[in-house]
């Protein structure tokens, strides 16, 4: 490291800091990627044409026209057949996991993941339930598939197009539609049959515990309030009918600051607060009797108006982790009032404002119509919110060959060269507006700015890796490690490295961070930067360790019940099956 000069220091420096602030979540990671850009700006590492010029690079673009063309997709409903493919009408667990994996891997080849899993979770869980399967031996394999799913195409997430949009930086071609189908196609394969045949046996079957999207939350601590002069003041425990509830029980009555053990002959007062723990339809159950209300005031002036409920799931970098409803003042900061709580793995105690909230908590949450919208387009709180009692826009099945020509016709030209990716991509989400697949906001609404900015900051952060010879040092450093090995050697070290940093923060991070030091080896070996650009991009996917690796993994934990050990026991063979199909893919395919 003696021969880096101040530029590499500093660029290695900002990158370590930045590393710690995404490991320790002390921000949103848009806020800490623009901040590490403007580090780097600001002590000349980088010029302002090469801090900005991710943000006009093709690969934002792409991603931002292919945000909306999924969410084109979604308001037509036109892959509505899809639930015909998925389910079989003679259920065993194998069949199921493999009629689930194959046609999702497919669906995320060409589509965002996140809106694929997220209208994929509610149906899945309610096949399950008809068919007497446990939705955590499905849910994870749902979230895998799209990951796996995702390699396969150029177009398939998000991390693809940054590491092409890096190769051209770098004055090298991109990547073509289909350059990845020779590596993503046979990791796909191999883990879908792996699921099929011996992986769903690895995961859990918690039928009990499952809850969530659609279906209500289980387990899920909930408050209900005595009505002062009401029905049920001056009555006991069980007099008022709060003992044999069936789907929830009463845990304990806290009064005047003190808590009350909820023994049958205890007598209700006025303002009592009764905490419950069980089912969230029960919340609805309860306050139709005569002496309940809710704990805290409604979110509208009317307290008697019925608004409408939704479900989130608490993001790894939300504002809220950490700390409890009250100290956020959850009503006045988000716009809506939490009435229950569920948190998979351990049950929940004390009062509902003083618990702190955690990553992967499920909020059941009382709130104006569109509270779901506005938060599904910021990522950084929430990673889906969803509503309990939908009331979603009517789809438009009418539009839905017109929707799917637009999406085929976009494959088309790009798949076969015709125009560039961006054009196709660009065509073809005006083309879902044009002709009324999707309106002007909703198409607004689609875009994800949080992983656009990370996007564009990532690839200035990448240019000053490479730009500040950073990279080359690095390169040279791990030629030097493997040179008695070979270079498949060299390409193993750089994908485990960055399926580390990957289950750390954030894939596209890992991929802008890795892609400069993976060229500079490329460069030294004289190989061809593919094999090393498609490295990358595989291992910056391979997210199957943990439930933070990925937002898909953190979406379906709530729903499936599952524990972090659980992602794990079933992640590792996955993870390990990818890296052994796919470095032989690579080696026989370009070295």
């Amino acid at each position: 490291m003696e021969a880096l000069g101040w530029q590499a220091w500093i660029t290695l420096a900002a990158i370590a800091a930045m590393v710690v602030a995404l490991v320790r979540e002390v921000a949103r990671p848009d806020l800490i990627f623009l901040g590490t850009l403007g580090l780097l700006l600001l002590t000349g590492v980088l010029t302002p044409q090469e801090a900005f010029a991710g943000f006009s690079n093709p690969a934002v673009l792409t991603v931002a026209a292919l945000f909306v063309v999924a969410a084109g997709l979604q308001r037509t409903e036109a892959l509505a057949f899809v639930d015909r493919i998925l389910f079989p009408r003679r259920p065993s667990t194998g069949r199921a996991v493999l009629r689930l994996m194959a046609p999702v891997s497919a669906l995320s080849a060409f589509l965002n993941n996140t809106p694929i899993v997220a209208m994929l979770m509610p149906r899945v869980q309610q096949w399950a339930e008809r068919h007497n399967l446990a939705p955590s031996k499905l849910l994870i394999p749902l979230s895998y598939a799209a990951i796996v799913g995702g390699m396969i195409t150029l177009i398939g997430t998000s991390t693809n197009l940054v590491i092409s949009g890096l190769m051209i930086q770098a004055g090298l071609p991109g990547l073509r539609m289909f350059d990845l189908t020779w590596v993503g196609l046979p990791v796909a394969v191999a883990v879908i049959l792996f699921f099929a045949l011996i992986g769903h046996r690895l995961l859990p079957d918690r039928r009990r515990d499952r809850g969530g999207f659609e279906e209500g939350l289980k387990e899920c601590l909930f408050e209900l309030r005595v009505t002062p002069g009401g029905h049920l003041e001056g009555k006991t425990v069980e007099e008022a009918g709060l003992r044999a509830l069936g789907e929830a029980y009463l845990v304990h009555i806290r009064r005047s600051g003190r808590v009350i053990p909820a023994a049958p002959e205890q007598v209700l007062q006025g303002g009592d607060m009764l905490t419950f723990v069980g089912s969230a339809r029960m919340i609805e159950r309860l306050l139709e009797r005569d002496g309940l209300e809710r704990a805290l005031p409604s979110v509208e002036e009317n307290a008697t108006q019925t608004l409408p409920l939704f479900e989130a799931v608490v993001a790894p970098s939300s504002n809220l982790v950490g700390k409890t409803l009250r100290e956020v003042q959850f009503r006045e900061q988000y716009g809506g009032v939490v009435l229950g709580i569920q948190r998979q793995g351990q049950r929940i105690v004390g009062s509902l404002g003083r618990i702190p909230i955690e990553a992967g908590d499920l909020l059941l949450i009382e709130a104006r119509n569109g509270f779901d919208r506005r938060w599904n387009a910021r990522r950084d709180e929430f990673y889906l919110v969803a509503p309990r009692s939908p009331e979603r826009p009517r789809p438009r099945p009418r539009h839905a060959p017109i929707a799917l020509a637009i999406f085929a016709g976009m494959v088309l030209l790009a798949g076969l060269g015709w125009v560039p990716l961006v054009t196709a991509a660009f065509a073809a989400a005006l083309g879902m507006v044009a002709t009324r697949c999707l309106s002007g906001s909703e198409a607004r609404q689609a875009l994800d700015l949080q992983v656009l900015v990370v996007i564009a900051a990532a690839l200035g952060i990448g240019q000053a890796v490479d730009r500040s010879g950073l990279a080359a040092a690095l390169g040279h450093g791990l030629v030097t490690l493997t040179a008695d090995l070979g270079p498949v050697a060299a390409l193993a070290v750089l994908y485990l490295v960055t399926m580390v940093l990957t289950e750390l923060f954030t894939n596209n991070a890992a991929a802008a961070l890795m892609l400069p030091v993976a060229l500079a080896v490329a460069g030294e070996l004289g190989l061809e930067p593919r094999a090393f650009a498609i490295t990358i991009a595989v291992a910056a996917s391979a997210s199957f360790l943990t439930p933070i690796g990925y937002q898909t993994n953190l979406m379906v934990m709530s729903a499936g019940g599952y524990r972090f050990s659980d992602y794990l026991k079933a992640g590792a063979p996955a993870a390990a099956l990818v890296f052994v199909v796919g470095l032989t893919m690579i080696s026989l395919t370009w070295l």
